[in-house]
């Protein structure tokens, strides 16, 4: 296998206190980004809240996957606007994906698009079941 698809698998991501009340520090590799809550919940609003997190990962992870798919069939895909909110409603956790193409596509290019954006790694997770394994020390 490819060293560079080894690390990625094996990855870990850190999370660790940071300095204001509720913020935390993430560790993803090189990549460090801040993570906190609102003033509102408590927090100093440092850095995104986890559900932010969480939205950002589905939008990445679509317009990767799109943009990917879009230059593999040589479609003429110029740019992509991925945006994704999130809401609570009725004691169910929502998120809204809303995706807007610009280039030169056909009706069924987009149409197929939006089918690939369902194929990203994060929405299939997020879609299916989900165990997770938790070791506590």
């Amino acid at each position: 296998m490819n060293n560079a698809v080894d690390k990625e698998k094996n990855m870990e991501v850190r999370v660790h206190r940071g300095e204001g009340k509720l913020q935390h520090v993430i560790e993803m590799g090189t990549h460090r980004v801040l993570t906190d809550e609102p003033v509102e919940l408590g927090g100093e609003d440092t850095g995104p809240a986890p559900y932010d997190l969480l939205a950002a990962a589905l939008a990445a992870c679509t317009a990767i996957t799109v943009t990917m798919y879009a230059r593999r069939k040589s479609m003429d895909l110029r740019d992509i606007d991925v945006r994704v909110g999130h809401r609570q409603q009725d004691g169910v956790f929502m998120l809204e994906r809303r995706i807007s193409y610009l280039g030169n596509l056909s009706a069924d290019d987009k149409q197929r698009l939006d089918v690939i954006a369902e194929k990203c790694p994060v929405h299939k997770t997020l879609s299916g079941q989900i165990r997770i394994v938790t070791e506590a020390r």
